[in-house]
């Protein structure tokens, strides 16, 4: 059993190596959502609205991008259909609203092919960190650091 969890782990790759496009129009989310990304070792990009995100998606081809689904002007369903008319559908999405949604809508979106997690606000910083990794199949920071250490979702909090 522990080989098998040895080489699960050795098949893990780098955050380094993985670009995550992080997308809302609420500055201090973005800036938050961006923050959690960076301490788990993710490179990063932001967009701000709908249009943005599509330009940036074609145009960097990120690993993952963490979609707030109520933007203004193009919403988060558009955003995910328009990835998928484009050939961008394959890339990974992590949907996030603060909108209360019933179940079946919750359903439908997780049924997007796209769509790997679904996440509500407030947003849980070591939660939204799993969720990376898991969709990313990267290897999260070592969380027996030295004190002092400001990566991962074990380290402190967001200051």
């Amino acid at each position: 059993m522990e080989d098998d969890e040895l080489q699960e782990c050795a098949d893990l790759v780098d955050p380094a190596d993985k670009l995550v496009l992080v997308v809302d129009d609420d500055e201090s989310l973005l800036d938050l959502m961006e923050h959690v990304v960076k301490k788990e070792g993710f490179r990063t990009d932001r967009a701000a609205d709908g249009n943005e995100a599509l330009r940036k998606a074609e145009a960097l081809t990120p690993d993952l991008i963490v979609l707030d689904f109520m933007l203004p002007g193009m919403g988060g369903y558009e955003i995910l259909r328009a990835l998928q008319a484009s050939g961008n559908g394959g890339i990974p999405v992590i949907v996030i609203t603060g909108r209360q949604m019933d179940r079946k809508q919750v359903e439908m979106v997780r049924l997007e092919p796209n769509v790997k997690e679904f996440m509500e606000k407030p947003l849980r910083p070591a939660v939204m960190a799993a969720a990376l990794h898991s969709a990313l199949k990267t290897r999260p920071p070592d969380i027996n650091r030295a004190s002092g250490s400001d990566r991962g979702p074990m380290s402190g909090g967001i200051r």
